[in-house]
């Protein structure tokens, strides 16, 4: 008798974004000429930068010639694709982040839903309230995460609330946990932790050989100077952080994918009989196991982010998108919303109405003024009573949105 893993029937049927999409369908079925505009899902709306696809079609053509066919090629990434990451993203901030301790996928989402397949199912695991969903699904599926009640909130998992109360800055767990999830600049959110708000996190991590896995997809729209673009800012990250990164939303990669996580040699767990193992060897076996590689194309498309026309290009993206958060920023804040965020991401998440809930304010937003936004709930219990709005749509469709509103 087949036997299904049953952690797969205790999370929602429904991934966050597909009943959004079903919701929109359904506001689009009833209201075909209805003029939506969508800032709900974190999907970018400009095209890939002109070096990229420029890159893209060239190595596209060397497929064509046997001399410069490229087949399989190494899983963790081909080392002008890391080479090229470590002294733009880590050497030329003065991080010292070795070629072999990069590792090149198909995109920061899958690598933060993945890393679990090396930690035990022993292991406490402590999030950040409200967080990206996948950090909880995936942990639930590996069987970390216990028993979800009325309203999803899983027994073995310890909630780090991030609210107005604590300036959205989550407190140290009051029991010991052994892997941490932080993503800043914040999904869903938009806030920051300083250098000194991350380091209390670092320092509780070595006290307790724990291990933090860090986002940073959304680094790049950083525009403050006490805000760390990557843990490794931090003294003595290298031994205690992984870090994931995106090309995603900082180069438009959405449907290209592509990105990356750092896993320094330093950084070490434990066997069950006490020794002390280095996760880069462990996620170097998986990562060769699992996963054949990102394409040769996508890869040269990714390098070509980082020579002088493609980092101007980039810069263009960041600004472009940069400045529509401070158009919604600004547009709710005159409409009389009271928000969060949207200074150093994409993201601003604005307070619903009095007395309505996140999904109660979700649909009255589709269906009165045909937005589409994302409920807060989504994102966990903290997350209640808030959406959040997307920054990556046209400058047209975000002007027109806050005119709605206003």
């Amino acid at each position: 008798m087949a036997q299904i893993n049953d952690n797969f029937i205790k999370i929602p049927a429904t991934y966050l974004f597909s009943e959004i999409a079903k919701r929109v369908n359904q506001h689009k079925e009833a209201n075909p000429d209805a003029p939506i505009i969508r800032m709900g899902i974190g999907d970018v709306s400009l095209p890939l930068p002109d070096a990229s696809v420029d890159a893209m079609i060239k190595a596209a053509e060397e497929q064509r010639h046997a001399d410069t066919f490229r087949g399989y090629g190494p899983e963790q990434g081909y080392a002008f694709l890391r080479d090229a990451i470590v002294a733009n993203d880590f050497a030329a901030k003065g991080l010292s982040i070795e070629a072999d301790e990069i590792f090149v996928s198909d995109g920061a989402k899958s690598d933060t839903g993945n890393i679990g397949d090396i930690f035990s199912v022993n292991n406490r695991v402590a999030i950040t309230d409200p967080s990206y969903p996948v950090y909880v699904d995936t942990n639930a599926m590996g069987g970390r995460a216990g028993e979800p009640n009325e309203q999803n909130v899983w027994s073995n998992l310890v909630y780090l609330p991030c609210n107005v109360a604590n300036n959205f800055v989550p407190q140290l767990p009051t029991e010991k946990v052994d892997l941490i999830y932080l993503c800043y600049p914040n999904n869903p959110t938009g806030t920051t932790l300083t250098h000194a708000q991350l380091k209390v996190w670092v320092d509780y991590a070595k006290a307790n050989n724990a291990i933090i896995f860090f986002d940073a997809a959304y680094e790049a729209f950083i525009t403050e100077e006490n805000v760390p673009h990557s843990i490794y800012e931090i003294e003595g990250a290298t031994e205690v952080a992984l870090e994931f990164r995106s090309f995603s939303k900082t180069a438009g990669f959405t449907g290209t994918r592509c990105g990356y996580t750092v896993v320094p040699k330093a950084v070490m767990a434990f066997a069950e009989n006490g020794e002390k193992v280095a996760l880069n060897k462990l996620w170097n076996r998986r990562h060769s196991t699992k996963f054949n590689g990102t394409s040769y194309v996508v890869q040269r498309a990714a390098e070509a982010t980082f020579s002088p026309e493609g980092k101007k290009q980039v810069k263009a993206l960041i600004e472009f998108y940069t400045e529509n958060a401070r158009i919604i920023r600004e547009g709710l804040e005159k409409a009389g919303y009271t928000i969060y965020g949207g200074k150093n991401a994409p993201y601003v998440w604005a307070k619903a109405p009095e007395g309505m809930g996140s999904w109660e304010y979700f649909d009255y937003l589709l269906k009165e003024k045909n937005i589409v936004t994302t409920p807060g709930a989504g994102f966990g219990l903290s997350g209640e009573g808030f959406v959040r709005f997307s920054a990556f749509g046209s400058r047209e469709a975000t002007i027109e949105a806050m005119k709605r509103l206003s």
